[in-house]
C-alpha cells in the first residue's frame, strides 16, 4: 500500500484489524483521484484471478451442486464462459500455484511439492519449503512489467520470509495474507503478512477467535480495486483465498444450514462455500459501480481437487474419480468462470483443454507482453474471445511427490495415469482411459490399446525432468 498506509500499519499494531483495514479503506479513498471510467491505458484489460481453496469440481450450482447454494456465482456462471476441460496445475497446494505463477507444469516448475529436499525451515517450523527462484519469472512480474499496478491477497505458498520467493520480490506491488501454506490452515491467526512485515491481529492472540482472516481478505481485495479502478494504470489482483480449506472453522453457519441434518463440518464446509459466492458477488459489484467491469477480466477457479468429497451428502467431486492428491480426475480437474461482459461471450466451452500453466501466457497477451518462450501453457485468450477451439490433442502433464508418486498425461481424449513411481520407477503398467466416453475414470482400457499406452509412457518419460529437490525415491537410490 502507500506510504501513508504503512505508517498506520506501524502506527496501530494493537489495534483491532478489523477498524485497521476498515480505517485503510477510508484513508486510501480519500486519497485517490475518483474516475468512473475504464483505465485509460487503453487496450490493457484489468485482471482478476480468484482461486479457492480445497473447493471441489461437484461444490458449485453451475457444477452440479444442489446441497449448497452458490446462487451468484452461480448467476456470474450464466454470464461467463464456462470450462468444462480445465485442470489445476497440481492435486496440492503448493506446486498447483507454482504452475500458475511461472506457466510450467510440475516435471519442469521449481516448486513440485509441498515440501522437498533442501529449502528452507517454514513458519511452522517444519523442513523443505522450497521458495520459487529468483530467476523463476511470475506473471506479476510479466504485467508489472507492462504497466500493470499488482496485488495479492490471501495465500502465497511459494516463499518463506527472507527467501527469493518473497511476493514483493515475484511482482507483487503489495500483498497482504500467509506466506507459509501450513499456517493457511488457521482460520483464526495471531499474525500474517503486509509486504515484508507482519502484521498483528491482536484480537486472535492467546488463541482466541475474534478475527475471522477471511474477512480482511476481502476488504483488502476490496479496497485494491476501490484504489486502482480507473486509474492511470491497470491493474492485477490476485487473490488466492483459504476457503474452504481447513481448519474447518467459520465466523456463523449460514441460516439454511443450521437446521440440516449435516455434521458440523459439513454445515461448516457449505458456509464456507457460501461466503465465498457473497464476496466475489461484493466484488463484482464493485467493478460495476466503479465503471470498470467491461474492461476487467474476471477468473474463478480452484487451486486442486475437494479435500473432502462428503459423498452422499455434496458429492463434491461430482461424477469424477478421487479427490485431493489424486492425479485422477477428481485431485485435478477444476472450475473455471471467466466473466468479461461485452468481450466474452456467455457459454459453455467443452472444447478447450487447458490447465493453470496457460494463464500466465494468456495474460501476457492480453495485458500486451511478449510471452515468454519455452512455457508448457499456451495463450487461450482467442478461447475467450472468439469461443475459438484451441489445443485439440494438445499435452498436459503432471507428477505428484507425495504418497507412493505418480504421474499422469492427457492428450486429446486420452488421459494416462502411472501410479507407484517411488517403489517401482517408470514402470510401464500404465493405466489408460478414453475420457470422451468415461469421465469417470472407472475401465481402464490400456490392453485394447497398447499403441496408445506406448505413446503415453513415452511423453511421461519425456515430460519429466529431474529435480534433485523432488526426486522420486528410486532415483537417489
Amino acid at each position: 500500500m502507500n506510504l501513508i498506509f504503512d505508517k498506520v500499519l506501524r502506527r496501530f499494531k494493537k489495534v483491532n484489524p478489523f477498524f485497521l483495514i476498515c480505517f485503510a479503506i477510508v484513508l486510501v479513498a480519500s486519497c485517490s483521484q475518483r474516475k468512473n471510467e475504464t483505465s485509460v491505458t487503453q487496450g490493457q484489460p484489468n485482471l482478476i484471478f480468484i482461486m479457492v481453496d480445497d473447493m471441489g469440481y461437484g461444490d458449485l450450482g453451475s457444477y452440479g451442486q444442489t446441497n449448497i447454494l452458490t446462487p451468484n456465482l452461480d448467476k456470474l456462471a450464466a454470464e461467463s464462459m464456462v470450462f468444462t476441460q480445465f485442470y489445476a496445475g497440481s492435486p496440492v497446494c503448493a506446486p498447483a500455484r507454482s504452475v500458475l505463477m511461472t506457466g510450467y507444469h510440475t516435471g519442469h516448475t521449481t516448486v513440485r511439492g509441498n515440501f522437498g529436499q533442501g529449502g528452507v525451515i517454514g513458519l511452522c517450523g517444519n523442513p523443505g519449503r522450497v521458495p520459487l527462484k529468483a530467476e523463476d519469472l511470475t506473471i506479476a512480474q510479466v504485467l508489472q512489467q507492462q504497466g500493470y499496478v499488482t496485488g495479492m491477497t490471501g495465500k502465497w505458498g511459494l516463499g518463506e520470509p527472507n527467501t527469493t520467493g518473497e511476493p514483493n520480490d515475484k511482482g507483487f506491488d503489495e500483498w497482504f495474507g500467509f506466506l507459509n501454506q501450513a499456517r493457511a490452515h488457521r482460520q483464526y491467526p495471531e499474525y500474517i503478512w503486509h509486504n515484508r512485515e507482519r502484521f498483528d491481529i491482536p484480537a486472535n492472540a492467546d488463541g482466541n477467535k475474534g478475527h475471522y482472516v477471511h474477512h480482511l481478505f476481502t476488504d483488502f481485495a476490496l479496497q485494491f480495486i476501490d484504489k486502482h479502478a480507473g486509474g492511470d494504470k491497470p491493474f492485477f489482483l490476485y487473490l488466492p483465498y483459504t476457503l474452504p480449506h481447513s481448519d474447518l472453522e467459520i465466523d456463523e453457519i449460514h441460516p439454511a444450514y443450521a437446521n440440516k441434518d449435516w455434521s458440523e463440518r459439513q454445515k461448516v464446509y457449505a458456509s464456507m462455500i457460501t461466503l465465498i459466492d457473497r464476496d466475489v458477488n461484493r466484488i463484482v459489484k464493485l467493478l460495476e459501480e466503479k465503471g470498470v467491469d467491461k474492461n476487467t477480466l474476471l477468473m474463478f477457479t480452484t487451486d486442486n481437487g475437494a479435500a473432502n468429497r462428503y459423498d452422499g451428502v455434496f458429492n463434491s467431486s461430482g461424477i469424477l474419480r478421487g479427490a485431493k492428491r489424486d492425479v485422477y480426475e477428481g485431485g485435478i480437474r477444476v472450475p473455471l468462470i471467466a466473466y468479461m461482459p461485452g468481450t466474452i461471450k456467455p457459454g459453455v466451452n467443452e472444447e478447450f483443454t487447458g490447465y493453470f500453466a496457460d494463464i500466465l501466457p494468456t495474460f501476457a497477451t492480453l495485458a500486451g507482453a511478449q510471452v515468454p518462450q519455452g512455457l508448457d501453457g499456451i495463450d487461450f485468450s482467442d478461447v475467450l474471445k472468439q469461443g475459438q477451439k484451441k489445443g485439440e490433442g494438445r499435452l498436459l502433464y503432471w507428477e505428484f511427490h507425495e504418497q507412493s508418486g505418480s504421474q499422469a498425461v492427457r492428450k486429446g481424449k486420452w488421459k494416462a495415469v502411472r501410479l507407484d513411481v517411488h517403489e517401482r520407477g517408470f514402470h510401464n503398467e500404465v493405466e489408460l482411459y478414453d475420457l470422451s466416453k468415461d469421465p469417470s475414470e472407472s475401465t481402464n482400457i490400456a490392453s485394447e490399446f497398447p499403441e496408445v499406452q506406448r505413446e503415453m509412457i513415452q511423453l511421461m518419460d519425456e515430460q519429466h525432468v529431474f529435480s534433485p529437490i523432488y526426486p522420486f525415491k528410486f532415483q537417489k537410490e
